[in-house]
């Protein structure tokens, strides 16, 4: 039996030749990159938007799918799986976003004889909605936050429950996530109108009006569990990663480790989020997400049946390439560590780059590129895919960039993180970098006393107007220093010309 699961895996492993990225930006080169030194050539589709960015010219081959909006070009699934078989791809890459978590494409890629470099469709069904993701923990003795135990429309039912659970409580959208069709509540008189607010919210943003309702945990941190898992049983996690420095629920800031968990607490969730991940069978990357409260009682939220976007810090403090794990567990391989391998070394802090304006609300910004020097150094990892002169597309997620740094500790981390952040050159659009610079410096933050609430507590634009507006003093008394100093000079010089030749008089 031995002998001929091994005649298959190896000839599963000759087979994974070529991949198609089904994707965009950052995501999609940086997937092309790890395919690359494994020897397997990339397939690229674009947008007629992004008919001009670095990874179309970087994969072997790349194919316009449509025009720039998602629904007509980054979702068209049945055209990408036919650009799959006339191109003789073995194997999609989703990446994270459009169809990565959509099971009704992973049941037709599979249809297709190709590879979903991913979990399953049954996993993704089990786990995507959030009311079946917890019906599943729950069997496994996962902590969850009291709530609804499915979805809820009754008004009158609601309300009585709200007043069961307490108030502030929280009205979520059953599917998706993102912070869409999710309402707090802090009074009775808030249930009806709130509800109604999520439920089509709900149904504009997943076609879904399914929610429910959980209790709000006080002071709390968002963090998630990294876990890679094969096809014969072996899963692991790869440690924490604190996801709390968050605007309108969508993540600024992440790091690894995070600076609250002890080694029991750690090993506590990480065992709960292997054993979510055991219920329904998963393979490949994939991040199990928990509430911790101010007591540091930990409560399962969701799983994501993908990569994510903050997925370096794991990668910097653990040594592995999480892309690279995935296409090896989708082409047929075993994990080739267990957990007693896994060590976390030193501090990884991931900023999200946006074409955002902290000023206003966060609001996204377009434009071009009329400047854009990214950072470099020991230590410092950008993944992007964009150039200087290249226009901010409004399609889509206005990310321009990730900057990853990682350090011996997380002092260090800070230290290198404030250092390129300041060497980032971006100007034509508002960009969050500032904001990331002023999360850095406070208080809350380098202490790690802070929580999902950091923003609201913390932050106000006219905070951030302070914190330029001392940095072009201290650029203006920079300057002025210099030019007079150059000027002095410049007279020294006409007034001694021998001073001129001094570097060639003295040169070996």
């Amino acid at each position: 039996m031995e002998n001929s699961i091994f005649v298959v895996l190896n000839q599963t492993d000759y087979l994974m030749k070529k991949i198609l990225i089904a994707n965009r930006g950052e995501i999609a080169l940086r997937v092309m990159r790890s395919a690359k030194e494994m020897g397997i050539q990339t397939v690229a589709i674009y947008s007629e938007a992004d008919r001009n960015a670095p990874f179309v010219r970087y994969a072997d081959e790349a194919v316009c799918v449509g025009p720039p909006p998602s629904a007509q070009s980054y979702l068209q699934g049945d055209k990408i799986i036919a650009i799959c078989k006339e191109l003789g791809v073995d194997g999609i890459h989703p990446g994270y976003g459009f169809l990565s978590e959509n099971a009704d494409f992973v049941r037709k890629v599979q249809k297709a004889g190709i590879t979903f470099i991913g979990p399953s469709a049954e996993a993704m069904d089990m786990m995507g909605d959030k009311l079946s993701a917890k019906a599943t923990a729950k069997k496994y003795n996962v902590p969850m936050i009291p709530g609804s135990d499915g979805a809820i429309s009754d008004l009158e039912e609601a309300t009585k429950l709200a007043r069961e659970i307490g108030f502030p409580l929280l009205i979520k959208a059953s599917a998706g996530g993102g912070g869409k069709g999710m309402r707090l509540v802090e009074k009775e008189s808030e249930v009806g109108e709130q509800m109604k607010l999520a439920i089509s919210e709900a149904i504009s943003a997943f076609g879904n009006g399914a929610v429910f309702i959980e209790r709000y945990a006080s002071g709390p941190r968002h963090i998630e569990i990294q876990l890679l898992a094969d096809n014969y049983g072996n899963c692991v996690y790869l440690f924490e990663r604190e996801c709390s420095i968050q605007r309108r629920h969508q993540k600024v800031i992440e790091e690894a480790p995070s600076s609250v968990l002890t080694p029991e607490l750690r090993k506590a969730m990480g065992e709960c989020a292997v054993n979510v991940a055991k219920a329904c069978n998963y393979s490949g990357a994939g991040t199990v997400e928990f509430l911790v409260d101010d007591q540091l009682n930990f409560y399962f939220l969701e799983m994501n049946t993908r990569l994510q976007v903050e997925h370096p810090v794991s990668e910097l403090i653990t040594g592995l390439d999480l892309v690279k794990e995935q296409i090896k567990v989708a082409r047929g391989e075993k994990l080739s560590f267990t957990q007693d391998d896994l060590k976390i070394n030193g501090h990884a802090i991931e900023v999200r780059v946006c074409a955002e304006d902290p000023a206003n609300n966060f609001l996204p910004d377009i434009g071009k590129l009329k400047t854009y020097r990214t950072p470099t150094g020991p230590g410092v990892r950008v993944d992007d895919s964009f150039e200087e002169g290249m226009d901010i597309p409004i399609f889509y997620d206005p990310m321009i960039a990730k900057l990853i740094v990682h350090g011996k500790d997380r002092t260090e981390a800070i230290e290198k993180m404030l250092r390129a952040i300041s060497d980032y050159e971006i100007t034509g659009v508002e960009t969050t970098l500032n904001f990331c610079a002023f999360v850095m410096r406070h208080e809350a933050f380098v202490s790690g006393k802070f929580d999902t609430g950091f923003i609201g507590k913390y932050f106000k634009p006219e905070m951030l107007n302070k914190f330029n507006k001392s940095e072009e003093e201290v650029a203006a008394i920079f300057g002025a220093f210099m030019a007079s100093n150059l000027s002095k000079g410049s007279q020294e010089l006409r007034n001694n010309p021998r001073e001129k030749s001094k570097w060639r008089a003295n040169r070996v």
